[in-house]
């Protein structure tokens, strides 16, 4: 099962850069998941597709489909629980 975690953020946005070392911690300790930033500014087609409307949004997938979507700056743990109920 592929598990992908999406990072929707901007350059201009405070939270999103207090959400990156969480991400960068994250990616060290799940090898398998496929960490992707989305730059919102750069990609609306993508950020439309997923109904972003607010930064940071995480979005956890799998085969499946949207495992959890996160608004806001997300803590470790629920990122993690996120992550493992995807299949991670």
């Amino acid at each position: 099962m592929t598990v992908s975690l999406k990072d929707f953020y901007a350059d201009w946005c405070g939270p999103c850069k207090t959400q990156d070392p969480i991400l960068e911690e994250l990616e060290a300790e799940f090898p398998d998941v496929n960490f992707e930033k989305v730059n919102v500014d750069e990609q609306q087609d993508v950020a439309n597709e997923y109904q972003v409307r607010s930064l940071p949004t995480l979005v956890v997938e799998n085969d499946d489909g949207i495992v959890e979507r996160f608004v806001g700056v997300t803590q470790r743990d629920e990122l993690e629980t996120a992550l493992q109920e995807a299949g991670a």
